[in-house]
């Protein structure tokens, strides 16, 4: 439909002309492509969505025409916040890349201005004007300008506003007053966020406040760190504050408020006080910085903390002496500009003439400042030791040790000692208290003062102690000091003072009370009762002493060493009766093991004492002993019985005594009794006597390897006696005891005894029982290559020989045997003559694998043909070979040969395949005896 005369085109042609009246760019007119929109923000001006429209489709457009558009729009819709913000986004970023002295920026204030004048409830709008104003660095409009938002905005929505304005109070150039209000004004917004304005009066020396600041803080029990500090690191900063800056803060109390710190913080005292006494060193307050230096080593807990305080207090000291040198030098430098002076002042000269002499008047006070610096040094030892008894009081080696350092000083040391005794408490005492009372008494010896020295043990005997033994030591070294002077009479009559028993009245007191102290315990001291026995055979008579053994039995506190001595003082005096009784009381008393010593030398006495006059009552007292002792004790006492049989009564009843004690001795000692059984029996009844005892050994229940060992010896004896037979037989009841191959001796001694006793015959049944015991206790059976049984095969050839040279055979034979014997990997060796073969037969190449068939008869006729010189033997039966079957897997063909062949082929024949058998066993034999 086409537009009337006077419609938009007619109105847009209107504005086009009115617009280059006024000179605006045709840039800025409305095209054709703009009717659309203009129409219909015309016929709807006060609708968001038109203008909207238009201000997209005009996205590309400059940002002149697009900021006619929108103040066009905001001219119809005042109160739009889309397009306000849109249209202040886009004035933030056409200005943005100007200088701050650009017009553009003095035309976007303006803007915001314009803006805030409907948009004051904004933040958002506050926001960006705030921040562009701190980007062009206007303060003065920002202050302002912060002013009106926290006023227009509400407190719920200040938390926005804030942080920038922390931010521009922050800024190098905002003067520090302006700064101040701002923070003061935050901290009534915030309080928690009092720890960014102290940091920043930190930062502007702002000492003063700084420190009011944080005290503040500190007295605020409510108060928690947004930054995380615990009250301990605020603690600290304010001690900084105060002591570097003293001259600069006012108004506090800093010795209050470190002393207080003190008090509340003990983990880092020792900083504390170095800062309380720099802020007196640096008010110029030295004596007074030096006694906080005095009271903080003397007040501190640890080492590390009284390592920090001398530490400080030294270097104190040391610059102090160290500026007065440096004075003094100037000082001279100038004297003779002082004297001119103080000839012009009458009145100062007249105050020098008085005063010249005067101590008092003398500035130059170096050599004092030395002396305190030396003197300081040499007390660090004492200061550290009284950290450590503050540490704990009750150290008693501590106690000692401080003792030690006033070495020179007898008064100190007396001082030290008084302290220490009043101080410890013995039932929370590190140590043993009791030597603090002893050591105080040697020094008033040492110095000749012995009557302080009693009254000082005096005084320890009545102390309530936590053991027994130290009220005990106490006495005994009262008694040793009266006996180092002399005084012999008043040692015994302390000893019998201290082991006099409390009345009843005076236990029944102490049981209503609930608390024994250790008064009424020490008359069952065995430490004081022996120190008294000691006393008393040394010092008195026979009747006392043997009162004190009798009072010891009958408190029944007595050890087995004081009833011997109890018995060994009456032997001495010729009381050898009473001296049985006491060891018949020992041994009543006490139990094993504590009562062997009593009962050994209690027979051992009784014995020599009276030999064979008293017989049966001694073998009542060795039936009693051996009755009562456990089985690992009874060889000594059975020994000592056995021995008194044999010098004094009947060797038939001591060979009984020693058949009582290998059966009641344990299974680790029988071995050694039953030696010892059969070297008397043997002496006493002859060699023959100990074969029933051997028997008796071998079937009593003796470890194998003991069983082994005693048949051994029982069957050397029957060789030694000629019994060849009963000695052999002794070998193969043994055999079962003898792995080959843990127990090589055994076999060994068997294949000599055969070699010098046997003949082929038992020889062979010698290496048939090895062969079956090894073959019993083996518990795996490997099947090995070729090559390893040939090599295995080697190594019992070499054996072999060895043992044929052994036992005589001539070279030319063995020669001949090894070459038979030999294996090859692919020659067999030339078969042997049927001639020569019973040469080759020795005794210990037994066959034990293939089968004779031949005939023992015609074996016998050949080897009487061939062999003059060999020993007639009769031949193995099939039946013993039959009984012998050690292998469990066949031998390969490879190992025999040719040799291997040749008993297959032969074994019709009864001459050579009775040879070819022999070879092949003793090959077989060596492999299998190898493995």
């Amino acid at each position: 439909m086409p537009s009337p005369a006077g419609g938009p085109v007619a109105v847009a042609a209107a504005s086009a002309a009115a617009a280059e009246a006024l000179g605006i760019s045709p840039e800025m007119y409305p095209t054709e492509d703009d009717l659309a929109y203009e129409e219909e923000i015309l016929r709807e001006p006060f609708k968001l969505k038109g203008w909207w429209r238009y201000l997209v489709a005009r996205a590309a457009a400059p940002f002149a025409k697009r900021a006619v558009i929108y103040e066009r729009a905001l001219k119809a819709l005042p109160g739009s916040y889309k397009l306000w913000h849109a249209y202040l986004r886009e004035r933030l970023d056409h200005a943005r890349p100007h200088p701050i002295s650009h017009h553009a920026y003095a035309s976007l204030n303006n803007t915001f201005e314009r803006a805030l004048a409907t948009m004051h409830k904004m933040p958002r709008v506050w926001v960006l004007y705030l921040t562009s104003l701190l980007d062009q660095r206007l303060l003065t409009r920002a202050r302002r300008a912060f002013d009106r938002a926290l006023r227009a905005l509400p407190v719920t929505q200040h938390d926005r506003i804030w942080p920038l304005y922390l931010r521009l109070a922050s800024l190098p150039a905002c003067p520090v007053e302006t700064s101040l209000r701002v923070f003061r004004r935050y901290l009534q917004y915030d309080p928690s966020h009092a720890e960014d304005f102290i940091d920043f009066l930190i930062s502007a020396n702002r000492w003063q406040e700084a420190a009011d600041r944080l005290a503040s803080v500190l007295n605020d029990d409510g108060f928690r760190s947004v930054k995380g500090k615990t009250q301990h690191q605020l603690w600290l900063e304010l001690c900084e504050i105060l002591t570097k800056h003293a001259d600069e803060v006012a108004g506090l109390k800093v010795d209050a408020i470190l002393r207080g710190g003190i008090r509340k913080f003990t983990d880092e005292v020792g900083k504390l006080w170095t800062s309380l006494a720099d802020y007196y060193v640096r008010r110029t307050l030295y004596e007074k910085a030096r006694d906080v230096f005095e009271e903080g080593v003397a007040s501190v807990m640890t080492v590390q903390e009284f390592s920090v305080v001398f530490e400080a207090y030294t270097q104190f000291e040391q610059s102090m002496l160290a500026a007065k040198l440096e004075a003094a030098e100037e000082e001279g430098a100038g004297s003779e500009g002082e004297e001119e002076a103080g000839r012009k002042n009458g009145m100062d000269k007249l105050s020098k003439k008085f005063l010249a002499d005067c101590w008092l008047n003398d500035e130059d006070d170096t050599d004092l400042r030395l002396a305190r610096f030396e003197r300081l040094l040499d007390r660090r030892p004492e200061l550290l030791s009284s950290v450590l008894l503050r540490q704990n009081p009750h150290n008693v080696e501590e106690w000692h040790r401080r003792v030690k350092l006033f070495e020179k000083d007898p008064t100190r040391q007396v001082a030290t000692y008084v302290e220490a005794v009043k101080t410890v408490d013995p039932m929370k005492a590190a140590g043993k208290p009791h030597t603090l009372w002893v050591a105080f008494a040697k020094m008033y010896e040492k110095h000749n003062r012995l009557d302080s020295a009693e009254e000082i043990f005096k005084k320890a005997t009545q102390v309530n102690y936590k053991a027994v033994d130290h009220l005990a030591s106490i006495w005994c070294e009262w008694a040793e000091m009266e006996l180092r002077h002399s005084n012999f009479d008043k040692a015994i009559e302390l000893m019998r003072q201290a082991t006099a028993e409390p009345s009843v009245e005076v236990k029944r007191r102490a049981a209503a009370e609930g608390d024994e102290p250790v008064q009424l315990k020490v008359h069952k001291s065995l430490k004081l009762w022996s120190f008294y026995v000691d006393l008393e055979e040394s010092l008195g008579t026979l009747e006392s002493t043997r009162a004190v053994y009798e009072r010891i039995l009958d408190l029944r506190i007595a050890t087995p060493q004081i009833v011997l001595n109890y018995a060994y003082l009456l032997e001495e005096n010729k009381y050898f009766e009473d001296a049985f009784k006491v060891y018949e009381r020992g041994v009543k008393i006490f139990k094993y093991p504590h009562v062997k010593d009593i009962w050994v030398t209690y027979l051992t006495k009784f014995v020599r004492r009276y030999q064979r006059s008293k017989l049966e009552r001694a073998r009542e007292l060795f039936d009693e002993a051996v009755k009562q002792a456990p089985p690992q004790e009874k060889k000594v006492l059975y020994l000592q019985y056995a021995k008194l049989e044999e010098d004094y009564g009947l060797a038939k009843r001591a060979m009984n005594v020693y058949d009582e004690a290998v059966r009641a001795v344990p299974n680790s000692e029988k071995m050694s009794m039953y030696e010892i059984y059969i070297a008397r029996a043997a002496e006493l009844f002859g060699v023959p006597r100990t074969r029933q005892i051997y028997e008796q050994a071998i079937e009593s229940g003796l470890p194998d390897r003991d069983v082994m060992t005693m048949c051994m010896k029982f069957a050397e004896l029957e060789r030694n006696l000629g019994e060849i037979d009963r000695a052999r037989a002794i070998y193969v009841h043994a055999s079962n005891y003898a792995d080959p191959n843990s127990h090589p001796e055994f076999w060994n001694k068997w294949n000599e005894f055969e070699i010098q006793h046997g003949n082929e015959d038992t020889f062979r049944e010698m290496l048939r029982i090895k062969r079956t015991v090894a073959a019993s206790r083996s518990q795996t059976h490997f099947i090995l290559p070729e090559y390893l049984m040939q090599r295995d095969q080697r190594l019992n050839l070499d054996e072999a020989v060895d043992t044929l040279k052994r036992a005589g055979v001539p070279e030319d034979e063995m020669a001949n045997l090894e070459r038979q014997l030999a294996p090859g990997p692919s020659t067999a060796p030339p078969a042997p003559s049927t001639a020569t073969a019973p040469a080759n037969r020795m005794m210990n190449f037994v066959s034990a694998g293939v089968q004779a068939q031949a005939e023992s008869s015609s074996r016998q006729q050949q080897a009487a043909a061939t062999n003059n010189e060999d020993i007639e033997l009769p031949d193995e039966s099939d039946e013993e070979e039959d009984d012998v079957q050690i292998a469990e897997k066949s031998v390969p063909a490879a190992v025999f040969g040719e040799l291997g062949k040749r008993a297959a082929e032969n074994r019709e024949e009864e001459s050579s395949g009775a040879q070819e058998n022999e070879q092949l066993g003793a090959l077989e034999r060596i492999k299998r005896r190898r493995q």
